[in-house]
């Protein structure tokens, strides 16, 4: 069903909301984390679109809302959960795609962050604690500035790194913190990367 989606999308989406994935090359073969700022409900949607591989998603209960929204972001690879409490559902289903070997995006800010420098947000515990527990390579994305029709967004992909020295160990608060400032600081490299780019070419 999701490359049913994907071929019926993919012209439309690209025509409206036209995207340019830099550093494709990035993302690795197998399971990974691929960590995201978040403009927009349409991030997840330019990424599938985008890009052949099926991706599974971290997305907000509210979306399930109806049986055809729900129906349609199952099919794209999107795990409900429930932003309110710890979901333990959500947690299993996300642990399961990365031990199967495919590939999870997460927003770590937890919602979505539109501000006009694109700063990131705090960055939450969730890619290193995924990342940890599944011990697989997390690669940082950035979404240039939120999705509008007919402007073309700049995605860009960094280079995969792993969080090594946490395997293995039942993390305590303080070293989810360690591990999710790491995770943040690549994040802002690529964010930094992204804007000195632009800038170059105007």
């Amino acid at each position: 069903m999701f490359h049913f989606y994907q071929i019926s999308l993919c012209l439309p989406v690209r025509f409206c909301f036209p995207a340019k994935i830099i550093g494709k090359e990035n993302i690795p073969k197998g399971g990974c984390i691929i960590s995201s700022n978040h403009t927009s409900n349409l991030d997840a949607i330019l990424l599938a679109m985008h890009t052949w591989e099926k991706k599974y998603y971290l997305a907000k209960k509210e979306l399930f809302s109806n049986k055809l929204s729900s129906s349609f972001y199952k099919s794209i690879g999107c795990i409900k959960i429930d932003r309110q409490k710890s979901d333990v559902n959500a947690i299993k289903n996300s642990l399961k795609v990365l031990k199967d070997n495919k590939k999870l995006v997460i927003f770590p800010e937890g919602t979505r962050n539109n501000n006009e420098n694109m700063e990131l947000g705090e960055v939450k515990h969730g890619v290193a604690m995924f990342a940890t527990k599944a011990r697989v390579p997390i690669v940082p994305m950035f979404v240039q500035k939120k999705p509008r029709l007919f402007r073309r967004t700049k995605i860009f992909i960094g280079k995969p790194f792993e969080l090594e020295e946490f395997y293995g160990k039942k993390l305590s608060s303080e070293e989810l913190d360690n591990a999710s400032n790491i995770v943040a600081e690549k994040m802002n490299e690529l964010r930094e990367y992204a804007l000195k780019s632009l800038t170059k070419k105007k």
